[in-house]
This record gives C-alpha cells, structure tokens and sequence, in this order.
C-alpha cells in the first residue's frame, strides 16, 4: 500500500486521500427540521401543492346521529366542527366518525343501552355514504379503498369505535363491528368499562382492572385476528402496556399528544412513547387545547366559562364539565350534546367579537407537540387528528375547513412534502396494512 501511494502522480495523491476521508466519515444523521427560507407567499403557494397532493386523514371526528337525517345532514353547512362542506373547503380528504358510547353500569342492562347507542351511530354513518350522499363520500374498509375513492374525488368515510364498553359480555360483538366497518376501538373511555381501566383512574387511583381485564385480553386477541387497530388513548397507562404485550400487531393512539409538553393523564409519556415506536403504532396528535397547553388554555378559559355560563343560563341549561357530562344518563348525555353545540355556536360568534381575550390555544402549540413527537420516536410514528365536534379544535383549526392551516405551519417549520404525506396519513394507513397483515396470518 505504501509503495502504491509512493508512486502516484502529486494529482492522484490528493485525490486519493480526500475519497479516504469521505469513505471513513461515518454516515450523516437526518438533517434536524429547519424553517424554511422562503417568502410567506412562497411558503403558501408551496403548501397549497402539497395539501392538494397528499391525503389528508383526521382520525377522530365525533357525530350526532340528529345530524345524519333526509332533512338535516353533512350535505349542508351545519353548526357542526365536520361536514362535507367543510371537508371540501379546508381540503380534508378521509374522517374517522366515531362509534362513541359513554360509560355506564357494568350491567345487563347497560350494556343493552350501550349497543343499541353504537348500533344508531353505525347506522348514522350508513345512511350518510349509502342513502344521503353516495355521490359525495363513500365508505373505506382498507388503504386500498382510501387511495381509489380520493383518486375518484369523493370524500372517505372511515369508522372508529371508542370504547367498547357496547360489546358487553359477548365478544362476538367485535366481528359485528368489523363487519359494520369499524377499524379501529379503545377499550375504554372516561371510567373504567368491563374491558380495562381508563386514564381517568389517575385522578383518584381507584383501578377496576389493573389494565386489562380477562375479557378485555380476549378481545384484544379476537380484534388482532379480525383486523382491527387497538387504540390507546383513553385506556390507562398500566392497560396499554398489557395491550402491547399481548398484541401481534401494531397499535395507534388515535387521538393523544406528548404528557412532556402538557401535563395530561390523556397524553402519551416518553415511556409510552418509546414503546409505542418499537411497537411499529402511530400517535394521532390531537388538536384538543386543553391536552396542548395547560397554561394558556387555563388562562382563556377562565374568561370562556364565563361567557358559556351566561348563554347556558339564557338557554336554560347549565354548562357541564366534560367528567360530568361522561356521568349523565345516555339520553340524557345526547341530549346535553344538542345543547352544546347550539351554546358552542352562539358562544363562537360573541367571542369573535372580543378583543380582550388571553391567547387561544392555536396550530402553532399543536404543531409544537408534533415536532416534539417527530423528534422523540420519529416522523413514522406521528400522525393527526382534531377530535371534532368532541371537545377538539384550537385556533386555526376549529372546524374542517380550516384544515389547510395545519400543513401551511408544517411547511412553515420546513417539513417536506414525503414528510407531511406520512403525518397526514401515510404512518395510519401503514398500521392499518400492517394490522390487516397480521389478521391474514393468524
């Protein structure tokens, strides 16, 4: 070796050396995000294209069964966070609308209640695809099925059941949700069900289960064999871990954010994190406020109470904590939700007019968290949600169709167009693929 270095001409000798240097160098690690140098109108022109090309997948968008009748329904621009309206002017391509069922009695009776309530919302959601708008939004079963209906320039309907409390004691319920088309269910919500603890346990660290109760592993085998994504967001901590040692297949936390940003018993910690990753599941960052940031969301909403307050008392209805409203009779609940969205509506419009407010939670804190996420367990395993007309919605992006907002802050902050793809829907579909996977070969 010496000899041959010796003998090369003074050209090849340097050049020689400058490939040795950059053979030895190790490999870069992926450039941090950067903002980009661009001007604000460059910027916006260049996240039109990319919202337009890519597709664009909320998993969590609650619904009202009054909402999907042959008089009023999603084909008109209803008070509601989610219609086809709006999905068309943001550009929100696919939305999850979930099977919700609050919680109730660990009895026969309950249960019966709670079926009968998923059971309107599935066929809700039916009717909307099948007999409302078929023209407009067709039901999707599998990522195949979201490409072709998008590329068809309809609409996506997808399903989502959260908490399975209405399966009850019979676990030949969950391949009745399959088949009606859900894709995804957490096994609890607000309150510990027949299936696991939930998150709420936090607050006074009463437990049913432990985690997982034996029906509840059970189910979480029956939805690996069916195909259907576990979700995380509303189970307690100790349940998630049982759930991702039990399952074959990856699971999501379809609408959650980072506990390191904002202090949340619904937020996901560095631990969870970190085994969701190797896990190969997606956390749908959730554009909830008060799950965002603690401070600013407390400080506005001291001046909101009491403007929700004062419409409550002049539509005869008290304003409800979100714990109490997860307390309320089922007909009941249903009915508090009617009210609250007409209260949201008139509230929405008194507090446009306010110039003294604190700061609203906005995309800025939201896309914060997602940059943490990214940073924490990488761009595959982050994804998007809002939680419409459940609570969702921040500044920016308070309804469908200010969906545009999100991926403008996203380019802002230098996310590339590949990247952005795979935060809107491109890390769920993979999950989804994979869970299917998994089902095949079980």
């Amino acid at each position: 070796m010496k000899t041959f270095i010796q003998n090369l001409p003074p050209w090849s000798y340097c050049l020689f050396i400058f490939i040795l240097i950059i053979s030895c160098k190790e490999n870069p690690k992926e450039e941090p995000m950067k903002k980009v140098s661009l001007t604000e109108d460059q910027i916006f022109v260049k996240a039109k294209e990319i919202h337009k090309k890519v597709i664009t997948l909320d998993t969590h968008c609650d619904i009202n069964v009054k909402n999907f009748t042959d008089s009023i329904n999603y084909t008109q621009n209803l008070d509601s966070q989610i219609t086809l309206p709006k999905m068309k002017k943001g550009g929100l391509d696919v939305a999850w609308f979930i099977v919700y069922t609050g919680q109730d009695s660990l009895t026969d009776a309950g249960y019966k209640n709670a079926l009968e309530n998923a059971m309107s919302k599935f066929n809700a959601i039916h009717k909307l695809v099948n007999d409302i708008a078929p023209e407009q939004i067709e039901l999707a079963l599998n990522s195949d099925d979201v490409r072709r209906i998008s590329a068809a320039g309809k609409k996506v309907a997808m399903i989502g059941i959260e908490n399975g409390y209405p399966i009850g004691t019979d676990i030949s319920n969950v391949e009745k949700f399959y088949d009606l088309g859900g894709r995804y269910m957490s096994l609890s919500h607000n309150g510990h069900s027949q299936l696991c603890d939930s998150n709420t346990g936090e607050e006074d660290d009463v437990w049913l289960h432990n985690g997982l109760s034996d029906l509840g592993k059970l189910v979480i085998a029956e939805m690996n064999r069916l195909g259907m994504m576990i979700d995380v967001s509303h189970p307690s901590k100790e349940a998630m871990l049982q759930m991702i040692q039990l399952s074959k297949a990856p699971i999501i936390a379809s609408h959650s954010s980072a506990r390191a940003l904002c202090n949340h018993s619904r937020n996901l910690d560095d631990e969870q994190l970190m085994l969701l990753k190797e896990n190969g599941g997606v956390v749908q960052t959730v554009a909830f406020s008060s799950y965002l940031n603690t401070e600013k969301y407390n400080k506005r909403n001291e001046s909101v109470k009491v403007i929700s307050n004062q419409i409550g008392d002049s539509l005869g209805t008290k304003v409800l904590e979100w714990s109490e409203v997860g307390k309320l009779e089922p007909s009941k609940r249903e009915e508090y939700y009617g009210f609250y969205e007409n209260m949201s509506r008139i509230r929405k419009n008194k507090l446009a007019k306010m110039t003294d407010l604190p700061p609203a939670v906005n995309v800025s804190d939201f896309i914060d968290h997602i940059d943490y996420l990214v940073e924490k367990i990488g761009i595959n395993h982050v994804g998007i949600s809002s939680d419409f007309d459940g609570g969702g919605g921040i500044e920016g992006w308070d309804d469908a169709s200010e969906t545009f907002n999100v991926t403008l802050e996203l380019v802002t902050r230098g996310y590339t167009e590949e990247q952005i793809e795979k935060l809107w829907s491109g890390n769920l579909l993979r999950v989804l693929d994979e869970v299917e996977k998994v089902a095949e070969e079980i």
